[in-house]
């Protein structure tokens, strides 16, 4: 019985382990499969050719940048796998501006379901080069399934331009809003002592208010006004409306659903928004009517279109290209100002002092572009980039600055190391000021029962321990630091500019401008793109035939690897770098608020002294 038992059992353990060994044989075996049509796909692909006649397809994924970060590896493990994609705004300007001049190119189609966003200026910027691109006589096309603010501001500019006939168009004009928590520390017993100075440094009031100041509420009212009369007017024209038409429809949205029985669409199109309905399949048609269909082996599932998306045609372009000797550097500035080395995501103070020493000393590199898109941050590493740009500019290499959709306080600290200054009449810039925060718990703490006591040598050597009472000479030392920073920082700005002080003083005092007002007040040289300043880089270098780079901060070994598989993936029609939380109104919430916890670890500043502005626009 015993014996029969044991047999038993031991036969049941050796189905189990067959069982086993059969489930890891067959996932080796489907890893092995997998990693050979990687390896075929990555060396063994056919290279894809632009067809004549073709349509251009403008169809970005996720956020509109300057420049790409590549997540994490373990980032694409989390729930919901990595967050929206970006595409990079430099490439899709290259893109359509190559493609005007391209015969084989004869429409270009805008889609924008997938695109999440990218601030005003970046916008805007698309829109003048798609708007080159019609003056060559060649039609732009766009649809969505919906439209937001973003969508619609991009589409808006097609020669014709199509709605699902249950979608909806959300012109909702520009707000600013800010979360303030000095009731809650209140009653936590927690105090925020800050040291600013200008009336218009705003960052540091959602510790110490409950609303917003006079000031800020002035700033913030002149700032949207500009930038949505900067959005409507282009949307206005592009539309053929007036832009008191287009306020009409903002303002009377009600009215226009109430009008249409609560039909969005039809309120869009009976306001003149879109130009007509169509389903996908109506779409698919009215592009094969445009550029004919797709010839054996382009369409990958039935009859498609003729057409080419813009990331392989960019690439087909450029091998077609002939190398130049010279070259200009475009170096991005996008994210935070901090200190010390990082990666690609923050502005790292010693990373672009490298990057823009390297680019001074290679002979080939004829002048430097500085692409600004920073709200600002640390202001030690604020002055390191300035240095820096100083002295490429003292060895006889023009520095240009270019500022994208922000370039504010430290960001504009930055950009005053430049021979010129360009902005977009939407760029957010100035905020002229600096300001210091300095926590204490003290409070809290007695509350638990928790007492703190001990000896220090002089009264300032324990002053700034944030478990105890902020000291008043401490807090005298760091307004009078403050001061001298703000003093500092209207030198820097007067001599860049040729101004005085007081002249500087007198558009500073932490207020924000459009780059638009910012060039009437003498903030800026000149109102215009990227390419723009490129151009005036090339004037100043005395250089014609030149190429383009684009240096940036060194990826690690499996950052590259990584960056290689996500593509390939993508070549083989596998999302990798998107989950299921990649696009909609969720989240562009969870993103925001993880961008704005992951930006506040990066306040490293040796002084604890910040050149920051709270000014992003939607």
């Amino acid at each position: 019985m015993i014996r029969g038992l044991f047999r038993f059992i031991f036969k049941v353990l050796g189905m189990f382990v067959r069982l086993f060994d059969l489930l890891v044989r067959a996932a080796f075996y489907a890893l092995l499969v997998f990693g050979v049509g990687m390896l075929v796909s990555l060396f063994f692909h056919p290279e894809p050719e632009v067809p004549a006649g073709a349509a251009l397809v403008l169809r970005p994924v996720g956020v509109i940048v300057e420049q790409a970060e590549l997540e994490p590896p373990l980032a694409l493990l989390r729930a919901g796998g990595a967050p929206a994609g970006e595409v990079r705004l430099a490439d899709l300007v290259e893109a359509v501006r190559t493609a005007r001049e391209d015969e084989r190119i004869t429409a270009l189609v805008i889609e924008t379901d997938d695109l999440v966003g990218g601030g005003l200026s970046k916008l805007a910027e698309l829109r003048a080069a798609i708007v080159d691109f019609k003056a060559s006589g060649k039609p732009v096309l766009a649809r969505g399934e919906r439209f937001t603010q973003s969508q619609y501001y991009l589409a808006s500019v097609a020669d014709e331009l199509h709605l699902s006939p249950d979608g909806f168009v959300l012109l909702r004009g520009l707000a600013r809003y800010s979360t303030y928590f000095k009731d809650a520390l209140d009653r936590l017993g927690i105090k925020v002592h800050v040291f600013r100075v200008g009336e218009y440094k705003s960052f540091s009031e959602p510790f110490t208010r409950s609303d917003m100041s006079d000031e800020d509420r002035e700033s913030s009212r002149d700032l949207l006004d500009g930038l949505w009369s900067i959005m409507r007017a282009d949307i206005a024209a592009s539309r053929k409306l007036t832009p008191e038409a287009v306020d009409a429809h903002v303002h009377g949205i009600r009215a226009a659903l109430e009008a249409s029985g609560g039909d969005a669409a039809q309120a869009a199109l009976a306001a003149g928004l879109v130009d007509r309905f169509s389903t996908r399949d109506q779409w698919r048609a009215r592009l094969i009517e445009a550029v004919g269909t797709a010839q054996q082996g382009e369409a990958a599932d039935g009859v498609e279109a003729r057409s080419i998306d813009f990331e392989p045609y960019l690439a087909l372009s450029r091998q077609e290209e002939s190398p130049a000797s010279d070259r200009i550097a475009v170096i991005v500035a996008q994210g935070s100002i901090v200190d010390g080395a990082e990666p690609t995501g923050v502005v790292a103070g010693d990373t672009f002092a490298r990057m823009i020493r390297s680019a001074r000393e290679d002979d080939s590199i004829k002048a430097v572009v500085l692409r600004i898109d920073s709200p600002g941050g640390s202001a030690w590493a604020s002055e390191l980039i300035r240095r820096e740009l100083q002295l490429t500019r003292e060895a006889g290499k023009p520095v240009i600055a270019s500022m994208s959709s922000v370039a504010a306080s430290g960001g504009y600290w930055i950009a005053s190391g430049a021979d010129e200054i360009w902005a977009a009449p939407a760029t957010v810039t100035g905020s002229i000021g600096i300001f210091g925060l300095f926590p204490e718990f003290s409070e809290p703490l007695r509350r638990l029962g928790i007492g703190v006591d001990g000896v220090a040598t002089a009264p300032l050597a324990g002053a700034l321990d944030p478990r105890r009472p902020l000291d008043a000479d401490a807090a005298a030392a760091m307004q009078l630091s403050i001061e001298h920073g703000y003093r500092r920082f209207l030198e820097v700005v007067a001599k860049a500019r040729n101004m005085s002080t007081q002249e500087v003083d007198a558009v500073a005092r932490g207020r924000v401008w459009t780059g638009e007002a910012a060039k009437g007040l003498g903030l800026v040289d000149a109102l215009g793109s990227l390419e723009d300043a490129i151009a005036a880089a090339a004037a100043r270098a005395a250089v014609e035939d030149y190429d383009v780079v684009w240096p940036s901060a060194a990826e690690s070994f499996e950052q590259r690897l990584l960056r290689r598989l996500l593509r390939t993936g993508q070549d083989l029609g596998l999302d990798l770098a998107t989950g299921g939380l990649a696009t909609g109104p969720l989240a562009a919430l969870v993103g925001e608020v993880q961008r704005s916890t992951a930006g506040l670890l990066h306040w490293n500043d040796p002084r604890h002294l910040y050149l920051h502005c709270l000014c992003e626009t939607p």
